[in-house]
């Protein structure tokens, strides 16, 4: 199976799509909200819904469920260093650099230096990203056809 390191960039790449769908729903009702007449503005919505539908997406999926969807589809959840699941504020500041989505190599880069292999804000928030507990198909499971 392939490192974690390695199903947490495709399941931040798969997380970036999640994003961007509701991203582009938003501003489309934003735009016909602000501006019905011309739907080229959309864009101009971009840079205000970005920020706010990543916290949101973000901090909700890992507080309320462990994992994004990107993280649950490469059975990945977070949790504190203490084996928990992580409260509010450590779900706020693990995913500030997430934001933007840019700033989260300098947040892996700083965090790999400083601990090796994780990221900075894992390390400031004391959370962990583990692989989930796949539950194992029996062998003495018969398939009928």
């Amino acid at each position: 199976m392939a490192s974690i390191f390695s199903r947490r960039i495709v399941a931040y790449i798969a997380d970036f799509f999640v994003v961007s769908a509701f991203m582009w729903i938003i501003s489309f009702f934003l735009s016909l909200v602000a501006n019905p007449l011309s739907m080229f503005t959309i864009y101009s919505y971009f840079p205000f819904v970005v920020p706010v539908v990543c916290m949101v997406y973000f901090v909700l999926c890992e507080k309320i469920k462990g994992a994004t969807v990107g993280k649950a589809l490469m059975y990945l959840e977070v949790k504190s260093y203490n084996g928990r699941p992580i409260n509010w504020a450590q779900a706020i500041v693990r995913n500030l650099t997430k934001i933007f989505w840019i700033p989260i190599i300098f947040d892996w880069a700083i965090g790999k230096i400083i601990r090796k292999g994780d990221r900075l804000f894992n390390v400031i928030t004391k959370t962990v990203v583990i692989e989930e507990e796949v539950p194992e198909y029996s062998s003495s499971v018969r398939y009928s056809y």
